[in-house]
């Protein structure tokens, strides 16, 4: 059942690669997380109307907590009829996250299996080539089938002089070793995700930070989430740093440019979605 996934968005993948990308796998890649942020757009909408629209009755809350704070069926009771009154659902602002999570990690076997999810190649086949790539050559474990990719040129993993099916890393025998023009360039996506990380967190940031500041009746709950999000300022990056270094170098470039569209994704909705509708309210 979970490989539907991961094959799912191997054919999207070599789809693109093969009619669109002229077969350069990293601008395909690219492609790749436009079409899946472009997917994910609506119910981001629906998350950021969802946010605003729990600051709006933020008042409306807070008033029923205090009013039915040691009856918590009531409350409870109170506040459902408060969030269908106002059309909320508490539910939806975990949507885009729910969603972008298995795309993640199933992207991690796409790009590591390329013979069986991207290319859709049979057990048979795959071990033909597994068996033919010399012993110089091969990869164990689970990348196993990218030196077979790379030695019978199936796919072209090249992007701008970086290897995207190689694994970066900090360690500096081999950063500064015989292989250093081939691992050194390739810190540059660990590196970008990182920093873009914090730029697309920091945005969101300010976006809540500025709607609470607007809010006269912020309570401890409204602190609490600007406390949560102050420490995703410093827990997201450095997990993105981490998994950027534990992957081959095409899933970092996804998640830098899953972040560039971010912020310009997060830009357009604080201008036209979130603004506008406080426009429309004062």
């Amino acid at each position: 059942m979970f490989s539907f996934i991961p094959k799912t968005l191997g054919i999207i993948l070599n789809f693109i690669y093969q009619n669109l990308a002229f077969q350069n796998y990293g601008f395909a890649i690219i492609l790749f997380t436009v079409v899946v942020k472009l997917l994910l757009l609506p119910l981001t909408i629906k998350q950021s109307k969802s946010t605003a629209k729990m600051q709006e009755i933020q008042p409306i809350i807070q008033e029923i907590q205090r009013k039915y704070k040691n009856d918590k069926e009531k409350l409870n009771e109170e506040l459902m009829k408060a969030y269908a009154e106002h059309k909320y659902n508490p539910a939806s602002g975990c949507l885009p996250l729910l969603v972008q999570l298995p795309i993640l990690f199933s992207l991690i076997y796409v790009i590591g299996q390329p013979l069986t999810y991207m290319l859709g190649y049979s057990a048979d086949k795959i071990k033909t080539l597994l068996d033919t790539v010399p012993e110089a050559n091969r990869i164990a474990g689970f990348y196993a089938q990218i030196g077979a990719v790379k030695f019978h040129e199936i796919l072209n993993m090249q992007f701008l002089g970086l290897d995207l099916s190689l694994v970066p890393t900090w360690r500096p025998n081999v950063l500064f070793g015989p292989e250093m023009s081939t691992y050194l360039p390739l810190v540059i996506l660990p590196i970008l995700s990182f920093v873009s990380t914090i730029l697309s967190n920091k945005l969101m940031m300010m976006s809540t930070m500025k709607r609470n500041n607007s809010n006269d009746n912020k309570d401890a709950s409204q602190d609490a989430s600007v406390a949560m999000q102050k420490n995703m300022m410093f827990i997201g990056p450095m997990m993105t740093l981490w998994v950027s270094f534990q992957f081959p170098a095409g899933l970092g470039l996804y998640w830098f440019a899953g972040n560039v569209f971010q912020i310009f994704q997060q830009l357009y909705l604080n201008k036209y979605i979130i603004n506008k509708k406080e426009v429309k309210e004062n």
